[in-house]
């Protein structure tokens, strides 16, 4: 029984420990650019895109390809860092506390 109890403890732990670990996703922000600054793209923790800016100087009509290329290109990294930024908030979230627990194969 004293298993099961530690179980429960540990589940509660962990439990607190990934709310606080949205919360601080949610407010974390990370911004990118691509094209020397041409586009700019601020995404928060979680990855979810808050905001892009185009600088006026590189809509070019005849070029529309390469704001496409370039829009991705920073959104890709603004990605990226976020997904970064989840991995440390998670081995924060998680310091010390086993992530896979035998007998309960599946559970992380």
């Amino acid at each position: 029984m004293n298993n099961l109890g530690q179980l429960m403890q540990l589940g509660q732990q962990l439990q607190s420990r990934m709310s606080k670990l949205q919360e601080n996703l949610e407010s974390h922000e990370v911004t990118t650019s691509a094209g020397g600054g041409m586009v700019t793209v601020r995404a928060d923790g979680k990855g979810t895109v808050k905001a892009i800016r185009i600088d006026p100087t590189c809509v070019d009509p005849a070029d529309v390809e390469m704001l496409e290329d370039l829009v991705l290109a920073a959104v890709s990294e603004a990605q990226q860092q976020a997904r970064a930024v989840q991995e440390e908030e998670m081995r924060k979230a998680t310091g010390g506390l086993p992530m896979n627990l035998p007998g309960l194969p599946g559970l992380f």
